[in-house]
C-alpha cells in the first residue's frame, strides 16, 4: 500500500515537473514576444478573468487602463502563461498535502513544502512583474524561480524514485562535488542569461565568439548589474544605455564559455572514467544536451534571435540543469 502511494505521488511530480517545463517555456515566450504587460493588471486581465474581446469591453478596459490600451494577442500570451502556472501551483500544493500527510511512512515533507514556498514567491514576483513594470531584477527574479520550481520538482522525483547504480561505480563519485560546482556555475549562466534577457541586450553584440570589434572599451560596470534602477513609469525594452547592455551581452558571453568549458570536462570525466553504463550514458546525455544548447545560443546571433530559437534556449537551459542535477544526484547518492 505504501510503495503505491509513493508510485501515485511519483506520478503527480512527473506530471507537475512536465507543466513546469511548459511554464517555463510560455514564460519565455511571454518574455520575448514582450507581452509581460498585455494584461496591465494582476491576476486578471484589464479586470477579467480572461482577455476583453468584445468592443464594450475593450472600451471599458481602455477606459480604466488609458495608458495601456488593449492588445489581445499580448494579452493572451499573459493570461495563457498565468493559467499554466495556476494549475501548476495547485498541482504543488496537491504534492504538498499529500507528502505531509505521508510524512511518518518516509514519503519526504520538507522538499515538498519548500517547493511550495517557492511557488508561492513566484506568485508575488509575477504580480511585482506586472506592478513594477518589468523592472529587471523582479524580472530576472521571476525567471529564476520558475528554474528554481523546475529544478525542486526534479529534484523530489529522484529522491521518491528507488534505483541504485550497480556496485555503486566507485571511480567516478569523487565527481560528485565537481557536479554540484557545475550546478552552481550553471544557475549563474542562467541568471546572466536571464539579466541580459530582461535589460533587452540579447542584440546588442551581433558578431562571435565575444561581440563586435570595440567591446572591450565599451565595458562598464559601475550600472550595467545594479539591481535597483532609476525609477521610470516603465521598464519596458530596457533602460540601460548602449556601452552598459554590451557589458552585460559580453558576461554573459563570457559566462557561456566557461560553462561550457567546465560542464564539457566534467562530463567526459565521467564517461572516461566510468565502469557502469548508467554514468556513461548519464554523462554523454550531458554532452548532447550542452551541444545543442551551445548550438542555440550560436543560431541566436546567427539568425538575429528568432523566437523559436530565442524560446529553445530557454528550455534548453532547463533541461541542461536537469541533466546536470542527475548526475550529480546520482554520482552523490550512497550505493
Amino acid at each position: 500500500m505504501q510503495d503505491k502511494k509513493i508510485q501515485n505521488l511519483r506520478k503527480l511530480v512527473l506530471v507537475s515537473i512536465l507543466l513546469a517545463l511548459v511554464v517555463v517555456s510560455l514564460g519565455a515566450y511571454t518574455r520575448l514576444t514582450h507581452a509581460g504587460l498585455g494584461c496591465p493588471d494582476w491576476p486578471g486581465c484589464y479586470g477579467l478573468l480572461d482577455v476583453p474581446e468584445s468592443h464594450e469591453q475593450i472600451t471599458k478596459a481602455e477606459q480604466a487602463f488609458p495608458e495601456r490600451p488593449v492588445e489581445p494577442e499580448k494579452a493572451w500570451n499573459e493570461m495563457i502563461h498565468r493559467y499554466f502556472a495556476g494549475t501548476l501551483g495547485l498541482f504543488i500544493l496537491a504534492i504538498a498535502f499529500i507528502s505531509v500527510g505521508n510524512r511518518h511512512q518516509g514519503t519526504p515533507f520538507f522538499l515538498p513544502l519548500l517547493i511550495l514556498s517557492v511557488v508561492i514567491f513566484q506568485a508575488l514576483l509575477g504580480m511585482w512583474t506586472v506592478t513594477k513594470m518589468l523592472m529587471p531584477i523582479v524580472v530576472l527574479g521571476h525567471l529564476l524561480g520558475g528554474f528554481t520550481t523546475l529544478c525542486l520538482l526534479f529534484l523530489l522525483y529522484l529522491r521518491l524514485t528507488p534505483y541504485r547504480v550497480p556496485g555503486g561505480d566507485v571511480s567516478v563519485r569523487k565527481y560528485g562535488k565537481f557536479g554540484l560546482i557545475g550546478v552552481v556555475i550553471l544557475a549563474a549562466q542562467i541568471a546572466l542569461g536571464g539579466w541580459t534577457s530582461s535589460n533587452y541586450a540579447a542584440l546588442v553584440c551581433v558578431e562571435l565568439p565575444i561581440c563586435q570589434a570595440g567591446w572591450v572599451e565599451q565595458l562598464t560596470f559601475e550600472d550595467s548589474f545594479d539591481p535597483i534602477p532609476p525609477h521610470r513609469d516603465s521598464y519596458e525594452f530596457g533602460h540601460l544605455d548602449h556601452d552598459e547592455r554590451v557589458t552585460v551581452h559580453v558576461m554573459h558571453r563570457i559566462g557561456a564559455i566557461i560553462t561550457t568549458l567546465y560542464l564539457l570536462w566534467l562530463a567526459l570525466m565521467v564517461f572516461s572514467r566510468a565502469h557502469s553504463q548508467f554514468f556513461k550514458s548519464a554523462a554523454l546525455g550531458l554532452i548532447i544536451v550542452l551541444s545543442g544548447q551551445v548550438a542555440l545560443g550560436v543560431s541566436n546571433i546567427w539568425f538575429s534571435l528568432p523566437l523559436a530559437v530565442a524560446v529553445a534556449h530557454n528550455i534548453g537551459a532547463a533541461c541542461l540543469m536537469l541533466m546536470l542535477i542527475a548526475l550529480t544526484y546520482s554520482l552523490r547518492r550512497k550505493a
